[in-house]
């Protein structure tokens, strides 16, 4: 809040001074010696001073017929009083009267009130900005009043000084907004139906008694501004404060559009109130596609990834990633940029969901590495997400809303194969790992695939009873895949289950019809979203029906030829970080 101080000039107010009443005959002093006239040598001053004296004739004069004398004690304090009395009159010299006291300052209220809009997320960089704004807003304001009392007015600026005077408050309130807002604005004011950076209007109507004046409104895209802020190489704050100045003048009647004239004045004064302010730019209208740092000093990429005080809604609100081969790289790692995309997203306030065909405790243990599981991280118990292929759906707080088993026949022919042949094959049962026989394989699920430690239960009949079974996965070579267990599961399910493959050297066993689609769209339809909102991203063909129900599908390049040929962008590898280009790329 700033004070705008304006002298204004008092009426003088004083004591009143009355000439001296005339004295007449009937109202005469009477002296101790009885007789007025006296010859007493103190009796013409007695006469003189106290006829002439509206202070001594008070309380003293008689009215005719009546007389008392006065004892000498009041005789002498009456005219010592009066002796001075008439020196002050007669002899000394007049003192000049008092100077009137300087016009007193008047001081008026500057206030910036601001309100966001709902379509904007609780983003900390847009209450943080806010916040500023609310400090040094006011200051701005008093130096553009400041400039309309100082420069001429130029095409239809009508706005002075004297309209501010004449109230104790003046108030300007600025709405930051998305651009949907703004569209919406944009068409009922100047009928465009199309998103702007800034518009503003005045509410100043000159003869209003009232002690308020409500300056106008200043309405801000924050999306609109992020992006010209990134194009110009410098931060939201400072856009939003380039537009702040802007449309503040635009509501006092500044107008770059009436003239070449006005054009050059409100440029000034733009650069003016923000050279004052130190804020950054150089105004609007200026240079309004100028970048304050060059192209050889940072790219474009790097500034969408380092730039502070950022923010514009994202695309998208909710991304569904996988993790083999898409946020896991070849070493089953999520690398540190990876990690920093998907909490970028997660501050702009997309939710990034996981879609994989690992248990839950894999992607929370892959995840916990890089700071994102646990509260407030992309996984955990209490977070939905689709597991195991789509066979296991959570919910919100985590809670189970789907899920299905694989025939138990399936399950037992699959492990008298298994023992029959010495190929690992590992069950999953929810959060745990069942399997007959101790392998080297088998260990590397859970060391390599962050899978939880495999329990060996030596007996098939023992194996099938201790718990529900949702998938399968044999353990071979990539080769051995290709060659010999694909081909021949394919052919002995007959129907009763289906064939899928995430990474080269394992072979899933799951429920026929099963996919990772079906179980992103039960959630969508559970958490009441609709796929128009979702981007997803994977690399297998046990990705295809998710890649295909998302509005937008992103296959790395190092994928299944099933998964590139639905998805709508083929991205770079896992090994290049290919998922977090893509969410860099569309996301937002």
């Amino acid at each position: 809040m700033a004070r705008l101080v304006v002298a204004r000039a008092l009426p003088f107010s004083g004591r009143l001074r009355l000439p001296p009443p005339t004295i007449s005959a009937a109202h005469r002093c009477y002296s101790p010696y009885g007789d007025p006239s006296s010859s007493h040598p103190h009796s013409a001053l007695s006469r003189s001073a106290l006829g002439q004296s509206p202070i001594l004739r008070r309380g003293i004069h008689v009215s005719p017929g009546y007389s008392r004398q006065l004892p000498l004690t009041g005789y002498l304090m009456t005219t010592v009083r009066a002796l001075r009395l008439l020196r002050r009159r007669n002899g000394a010299a007049k003192k000049p009267p008092p100077p009137p006291p300087p016009p007193k300052e008047k001081e008026i209220e500057l206030c910036l009130k601001i309100r966001l809009d709902d379509g904007l997320p609780n983003d900390r960089d847009v209450l943080n900005i806010a916040e500023m704004l609310k400090l040094n807003g006011p200051m701005a304001m008093k130096l553009a009043f400041d400039g309309i009392s100082t420069s001429p007015a130029t095409g239809d600026r009508s706005f002075t000084v004297t309209d501010v005077v004449k109230y104790e408050k003046v108030e300007l309130s600025l709405v930051l907004c998305n651009d949907e807002y703004i569209r919406r604005i944009n068409n009922e004011w100047r009928g465009e139906d199309h998103a702007t950076d800034v518009l503003s209007v005045s509410h100043h109507t000159p003869d209003l008694d009232i002690p308020i004046l409500l300056l106008g409104e200043v309405v801000i895209s924050v999306e609109t501004a992020a992006r010209q802020a990134e194009e110009k190489g410098h931060t939201l704050l400072d856009e939003v404060r380039i537009l702040l100045v802007h449309g503040l003048l635009r509501v006092l009647g500044f107008n770059h559009e009436a003239s070449d004239k006005a054009k050059k004045e409100m440029e000034a004064e733009e650069k003016d109130i923000l050279n004052t302010l130190g804020w950054k730019g150089n105004g609007l209208i200026k240079s309004p596609n100028d970048s304050l740092i060059s192209d050889e000093q940072v790219s474009k990429d790097e500034v969408k990834k380092t730039k502070c005080l950022r923010f514009y809604r994202p695309k998208f609100s909710y991304i569904f990633c996988d993790m083999d081969g898409t946020l896991l790289n070849s070493k089953s790692q999520i690398t540190k940029t990876t990690a920093e995309a998907l909490k970028e997203a997660a501050s702009r306030g997309v939710k990034i969901v996981i879609a994989t065909g690992k248990t839950r405790p894999a992607a929370i243990s892959a995840l916990s590495k890089v700071g994102l599981a646990g509260k407030g991280g992309v996984v955990s118990n209490s977070s939905h997400g689709v597991f195991l292929q789509g066979l296991l759906v959570y919910g919100m707080q985590g809670r189970e809303i789907y899920r299905r088993n694989l025939d138990l026949g399936v399950c037992r022919e699959a492990f008298t194969y298994s023992m029959k042949n010495k190929v690992p094959l590992i069950a999953f049962c929810q959060d745990r790992c069942l399997t007959l026989f101790e392998h080297p394989s088998v260990d590397c699920l859970h060391t390599i695939y962050h899978e939880p430690k495999a329990e060996i239960i030596p007996s098939i009949e023992g194996l099938l009873t201790t718990s529900e079974i949702q998938k399968l996965i044999f353990l071979n070579t990539a080769e051995g895949v290709a060659s010999t267990l694909r081909p021949f599961w394919e052919e002995a399910t007959d129907g009763r289950a289906g064939v899928v493959q995430a990474v080269p050297d394992m072979l899933e066993i799951v429920p026929p019809e099963t996919s990772k689609g079906k179980g992103v769209k039960m959630l969508l339809d559970h958490l009441g979203v609709s796929s128009k909102e979702v981007m997803a991203i994977g690399d297998g063909e046990n990705d295809v029906e998710m890649l295909e129900l998302a509005s937008l599908g992103v296959a790395l390049a190092n994928g299944s030829e099933k998964a590139k040929s639905v998805a709508n962008v083929i991205g770079s590898t896992n090994d290049e970080d290919g998922a977090a280009k893509a969410i860099y790329e569309y996301a937002f």
